[in-house]
């Protein structure tokens, strides 16, 4: 017994030997390597032009629905074109400010009797969004500007803005340390993009492959503040990560909307 306990240690030692002398990849040559397998990711099929296409397919049906999309917005979504580029913002049949989010949950709930919760149906939504988004493709994001807001839009936006420049959490960050001041440089692996010159926030949704599932703007803003260690972190269809995404797209003005995107 004791001789196989000393082989197996001597056999450990050895390959721990010989793992050291491999040499390791730095941090940037990891980054490299990211970068490639999304380049190459890109080239392929997009997982959530899979999904949204398959939305589109219930975007026309009725069933199990009062009813269908279409019946309101047109086949396929002819009459929603364009209707993308101009959220979030105000929509009096809910006396909301919304963004694609909260806007395809309140039809849901509102015309076709349908109720939005738990984590089926919030994956059914997200899968939706991109299907929406998608229809204005091509498209510049154009949001309407500050001057021409009513109240209730310009609240939502002075939150976001205050938000966005807020530092927050454990780590004491906010979303213009990442996205401004350090634009360009890295944490880990990831890239931090300036968004008013990658305008980011038109390929949004996407599918995030490195989690291999569809995520909205508000899943992106949710993730974010987990990684400030902010708890608790904003829920779904809150004035906090829609004031968020209505300041984020007046910084992504004029980004061809190309939805939805391919992310890490």
């Amino acid at each position: 017994m004791k001789k196989r306990w000393m082989f197996g240690v001597i056999v450990g030692v050895l390959a721990a030997g010989l793992l050291s002398q491999l040499p390791a990849e730095t941090p940037d040559e990891a980054a490299k390597r990211v970068r490639e397998q999304i380049k190459q990711l890109r080239e392929g099929p997009n997982a959530g032009a899979i999904l949204a296409e398959a939305a589109g397919e219930k975007f026309n049906s009725s069933k199990g629905v009062e009813k269908s999309c279409s019946a309101c917005h047109g086949k396929g979504g002819t009459k929603l074109k364009g209707a993308f580029t101009k959220m979030p913002r105000y929509y009096k049949d809910i006396d909301m400010v919304a963004d694609l989010d909260l806007r395809i949950k309140k039809c849901s709930e509102k015309y076709q009797g349908k109720k939005v919760k738990g984590k089926k149906a919030r994956k059914s939504l997200v899968h939706m969004a991109m299907f929406v988004a998608s229809l204005s493709n091509g498209m510049k994001l154009d949001p309407m500007p500050y001057a021409k807001m009513n109240a209730k839009e310009k609240a939502v936006f002075d939150k976001g803005k205050r938000l966005w420049e807020m530092r927050a959490g454990t780590r004491d960050f906010s979303c213009r340390m990442c996205h401004d001041k350090y634009a360009g440089k890295r944490i880990r692996l990831q890239g931090l993009l300036d968004l008013k010159k990658s305008m980011s926030m038109r390929y949004w949704p996407a599918f995030r492959f490195g989690k291999d599932k569809g995520w909205t703007a508000e899943d992106r803003i949710r993730g974010c503040y987990k990684q400030m260690r902010f708890k608790p972190k904003p829920p779904h269809y809150s004035k906090t990560v829609i004031g968020l995404q209505m300041y984020m797209f007046h910084l992504s003005k004029g980004g061809v909307v190309a939805a939805p995107g391919l992310v890490r």
